[in-house]
Order: structure tokens, then sequence, then C-alpha cells
């Protein structure tokens, strides 16, 4: 069947897959604007409890393309029922007995694509740089499992009865904290791979070989390596960086996870704009995409600015409207 079919089916048929106790839940399913993308979700919203508890999405595109892996509608029904139930038992509440005052500790900021989330953001506080657009999450909870975060959205912004210079200000401090930003050589970064997977140290260094400062690149994220471009942001890893490497520096994004940092000396700035996009396009999935743009980051100015005056390409391939190059300096809104 095609997507269509497949999710009036699914809406029609996602209950009677559920335990017992969410018969009388009422199915919901509606667009949700992703990062650089929009997908359908479906919820279970239980009718009468105003408790307030968070209610688990699941994605009827992911669930559709199981389908045409499986091409058993039961299978997948089975197995979207089991993992929203196993995550309405890990679900924390979110209603009146959330410490809002806590929560504030917990805002970090990340980075998306200005151009590729143009509806998200008009929902959401966000402040402007360059061609990207920082936004805000809220951190439920950490552990070793993974994060669990949401955006902050107009809504929930004005529940913690916070601005977006408050989120701003809050998220800079509380980002390097959480996620604190690191700076590694790409070939330490190799040698930590060939090492947790069983390699002796001794026999990494030999596989990865030497390679000049000048010539290495150098991935910017943060500790948990996740949403971690928006380290780039912290002008003084760029600074050392760039006083080591005694030249200014070409900033790749390689995804919203993490930036490549070079020597300005390496290249120039529109060759390397045309192979993230190539990687972008091949390699990097939609929703992990952050820009096909190079920065360049000028190290008497202390600046981090657009490196190219190439078109702006969208994430999805599709080509936009130039844009003005302008300053770092940040806008909100």
């Amino acid at each position: 069947m095609n997507y269509e079919l497949f999710k009036e089916v699914v809406a029609e048929k996602f209950k009677e897959f559920m335990p017992e106790e969410y018969k009388d839940y009422k199915v919901d399913v509606h667009s949700i604007t992703k990062v650089n993308q929009t997908m359908d979700g479906i919820n279970l919203i239980p009718t009468g409890d105003e408790r307030l508890s968070a209610s688990p999405t699941m994605y009827i595109n992911n669930m559709y393309e199981h389908y045409k892996e499986c091409n058993d509608l039961q299978e997948v029904l089975q197995s979207a029922a089991k993992t929203m139930t196993k995550a309405f038992a890990e679900a924390p509440e979110i209603g009146p007995k959330v410490d809002f005052d806590q929560a504030r500790e917990n805002i970090v900021m990340v980075l998306v694509n200005t151009e590729q989330n143009k509806e998200m953001l008009e929902n959401i506080p966000s402040r402007s740089f360059q061609d990207l657009s920082v936004i805000y999450r809220w951190v439920v909870d950490t552990n070793s499992e993974g994060i669990s975060s949401t955006i902050v959205n107009n809504a929930l912004a004005e529940k913690l009865g916070m601005n977006e210079e408050d989120l701003y200000k809050a998220a800079v401090e509380n980002t390097v904290v959480l996620f604190p930003p690191t700076v590694k050589s790409m070939n330490d970064v190799i040698r930590d791979m060939f090492v947790k997977d069983g390699m002796p140290g001794e026999i990494a260094d030999m596989m990865i070989g030497e390679v000049p400062e000048e010539n290495m690149m150098y991935v910017i994220s943060n500790d948990r390596g996740v949403n971690g471009a928006v380290s780039m942001l912290y002008e003084d890893n760029l600074h050392k960086l760039a006083e080591k490497l005694e030249s200014d520096l070409y900033v790749l994004p390689s995804s919203v996870h993490e930036v490549i940092a070079v020597s300005a000396n390496m290249g120039d700035p529109n060759d390397l704009a045309q192979m993230v996009n190539e990687i972008n396009m091949d390699q990097v999935s939609l929703d992990e995409r952050l820009s096909n743009q190079v920065y360049h980051y000028d190290k008497d100015l202390r600046k981090l600015t657009l490196a190219t005056d190439t078109p702006n390409k969208r994430l999805d391939g599709i080509v936009a409207e130039p844009k003005l190059i302008y300053d770092s300096k940040e806008q909100s809104r």
C-alpha cells in the first residue's frame, strides 16, 4: 500500500495492538516539524487525565520504512506498539510536578540550518548566526543510554518565564557545563575508535602514522558527541587552535553533531564548500545535515564568518535563493 493509505490504516488499527490499559486513550496523528524535515507522528493521549504525562511519539514515516522492508503490517504494528508501551513506562511527567526553576539549569543550545527549518523557527525562540540559527533544548535526562531532551517552543518558554535573551544567557552557561566542548585531531579520533574496538595502542599508532599539525583536520564537538556543532560558537576553542596552527581557520560543518576545522592554508574555501556539499548529499542523513557552507575564523579579529560567496543550497539538494553574507553579529527573535 502507498504511504497515505498506510497512515490511515495505522491511525485506525494502532490501538488494537496496545495493552488493555490504553484502550480508552485517544489516537492523535499530526505533522511534526523536526530539524530539517517534517514527519507524521502518532501519539496516544489519556482522556480526562490531568497529570500531563509525557506522551511518546512514534513516527509513521519510520513505520512505513519498516513495512516496505518486511511487507507485514501486523509485524510493524506489533513492533511499534511494543516500543510505545516501553516508552510510556519510562516517560517522565512534564506537568505541574516539574520544577521549572531546575529546568532553567538544563537549557542548552544547538545549531540548525535556518533555510531548511523556516517553518519550525516560526514557533520557537531562536537567534541567527550566519546561515544558521541557535535554538534551545530542555535536557530532561542524561544517562549512559542517551540524552532525553525537548525543543523549547514558544509555549514552553512562556511556562518557564523566559524570553529568548534569558534562554540564550542560560544556554551559554549550561551548554559548556552539561556538554563540555572538545577539540581533537582526526588522528586522535581515529585512534580512539581503533582502541575502543580492541586494537592495542601501539598498533593503532602504527596504523595511523604521523601528519604535520598544519595539515591536520580537527574535530570540534562535545564530550557526548551529540549536537556538538554548537561548540564552534565557543570562540576560545577556535582561537587556541588557530594560535597553535599559526593561521586562520576554515570550519567545515560535518553534521549537527560536529564540525571540522583546518588551517586556512590548506585549500580554497569554494573547493572545500563543494566537498562539504557532496559529502552532505551522499553520506549524511537529512536530519543531521547542518550546512553546505564553509566558515572562516579570523584569529586576529577573533570573528567567525561565512568564507564563501557561493549560492546557499538547501540541505535536501534543492537550490535556494542566494543570501547576503553578513558578519557574526547575533540577531534574536
